[in-house]
């Protein structure tokens, strides 16, 4: 598997949430609702609740929040029913990319993600008309400076827990797994006391679009700035690779 583990967009995102926790929290919260409306409210039972509480931790959000999350979505049902809606588009230059929401007013969420593509001199796309360039798999990241070690015996240990591949990036270590073995491989690695700097679901490009233009990053950025912005947005993925 080649590099492209952009960890440090990963860092660069952390640090840009740092300044607006209140916006990742409400994002993971959302998450942590519909997994308790999937599969309950008790982490033992329900291994899409224990991600989403392992992705909080990582993202520093308080174990009282997580558990005010977890008894809301528990509640008496009266709470807001939060609905999965994707969409595919085009940005410059034929960029792919995909947007995971999760809303509850699909027609408000569908007019602003047109509005986030239309500001960019991007386009929305139908169903499918991206979504075959990426590869769905589960996606570890582990930052070097956190956990030192072999590469060789991560190997060794990452394999065991049953992963398809891990590559040596500059500054981290990337595990893929097959996104129905993410939960099992993530639990495998904390037991071992592997921090991990992100654990997640994600679309990973089959190939990348370098954009020169001026024009073209600074309308690209738009896009994902103006997704970044909304409420309603879980995930963006895109190939474009920044220099």
């Amino acid at each position: 598997m080649s590099g492209h583990s952009k960890f440090a967009n990963i860092k660069h995102k952390k640090e840009k949430n740092d300044a607006a926790k209140g916006k990742i929290f409400t994002r993971i919260g959302r998450e942590i609702a519909v997994a308790v409306k999937e599969g309950g409210p008790d982490p033992a039972n329900n291994s899409k609740l224990r991600d989403c509480i392992a992705k909080a931790k990582s993202n520093n959000m308080p174990n009282d929040t997580i558990d005010r999350s977890i008894k809301k979505a528990a509640g008496d049902g009266n709470d807001v029913n939060y609905v999965v809606a994707t969409y595919e588009g085009y940005g410059p230059k034929g960029t792919a990319i995909i947007v995971e929401t999760l809303t509850d007013n699909k027609n408000r969420t569908a007019s602003n993600v047109r509005n986030a593509f239309t500001k960019g001199q991007g386009s929305i796309g139908t169903q499918g008309c991206v979504s075959f360039m990426f590869d769905k798999k589960g996606q570890i990241i582990i930052d070097k400076e956190e956990y030192e070690t072999d590469f060789d015996d991560l190997m060794m240990i990452a394999l065991d827990a049953g992963a398809e591949d891990i590559s040596d990036e500059d500054d981290s270590y990337e595990i893929i797994t097959d996104p129905d073995e993410f939960s099992t491989v993530r639990e495998n690695l904390e037991k071992q006391g592997i921090p991990m700097v992100s654990a997640d679901v994600t679309m990973i490009p089959q190939t990348y679009v370098t954009l020169t233009d001026e024009a073209d990053i600074k309308n690209m950025n738009r896009i994902l700035d103006f997704l970044d912005d909304d409420d309603d947005v879980q995930n963006v993925w895109h190939n474009w690779e920044e220099e």
